[in-house]
């Protein structure tokens, strides 16, 4: 509801010891979502030459946090919180405005400006948007909107696998089992301009050879997503099951086979 740099320092040390072992977490679970123009030097916020990120690291964050605490998630509709005879109001003015809008957050410096990630659901389809460098908190909030709305009016989102759904079988070596199956541990949406779902194709690359043990949500590969023959993104492709090393003869009788392979 509010932005509290104590209270960020306090959880910070509370949970690592010192701000600057918590820093250093922060930076590891970055790189461990895939934020790659991001690093932290803070736990505040606070301007740093050392503290960046982008736009679209933002959304990678804010989609982890929908994604992997949905029970925390709605602590970011709360529009006002009362503690101590003191009312502090929700600064996301789009909670006001849209009533499909249920986050996220607001931050304001003199370097970044006024900045909104903003996130709305609509049925069962959940946008996100990033905006940075804003001149006002009204202004944020009115452009916020408009790219909610021209996403939801001229974008869908596509379902490519769902959770769970073999992508494709690999070879296993020296295994119990001689195949494994892979796929993602999440449904897999991409969104792409409405009419243009024809034009969407995936080809898949796996790491050969493909020797145990294996373990379930390990990497063994990649799906390459192109639209319209261009590069559109790639995303890891997971073990769906265990697959445990064979015992000694199998694992010596696929030895030689790979010998020869």
């Amino acid at each position: 509801v509010q932005s509290g740099n104590d209270a960020a320092i306090a959880l910070a040390e509370g949970i690592a010891g010192s701000e600057d072992a918590f820093v250093k977490m922060m930076n590891q679970e970055a790189q461990r979502l895939g934020m790659k123009g991001t690093h932290f030097a803070d736990a505040t916020g606070l301007p740093n030459p050392e503290h960046y990120t982008t736009a679209h690291d933002l959304s990678i964050l804010a989609s982890a946090l929908i994604r992997d605490y949905p029970e925390y998630y709605p602590l970011f509709s709360i529009k006002e919180y009362t503690w101590n005879n003191i009312t502090q109001p929700n600064r996301n003015r789009l909670l006001w405005l849209d009533p499909n809008v249920d986050g996220m957050k607001t931050e304001h410096t003199e370097s970044a400006g006024y900045c909104l990630v903003a996130s709305t659901k609509r049925g069962k389809r959940r946008l996100i948007s990033v905006l940075v460098g804003a001149h006002s908190d009204t202004g944020r909030a009115m452009e916020s909107q408009k790219l909610l709305n021209y996403a939801l009016q001229y974008y869908d989102s596509v379902l490519l696998y769902a959770k769970g759904q073999p992508v494709t079988t690999l070879r296993v070596w020296k295994g119990k089992k001689n195949t494994l199956k892979a796929g993602f541990a999440q449904d897999l949406y991409v969104t792409i301009p409405k009419g243009d779902e024809s034009g969407l194709k995936a080809t898949v690359e796996t790491r050969q050879p493909l020797v145990v043990p294996v373990m379930a949500g390990q990497q063994v590969g990649v799906v390459k997503v192109s639209l319209d023959g261009r590069k559109f993104g790639e995303y890891p492709l997971l073990a769906l099951e265990n697959v445990e090393p064979a015992n000694i003869f199998g694992r010596m009788w696929d030895s030689l086979k790979l010998l020869f392979n």
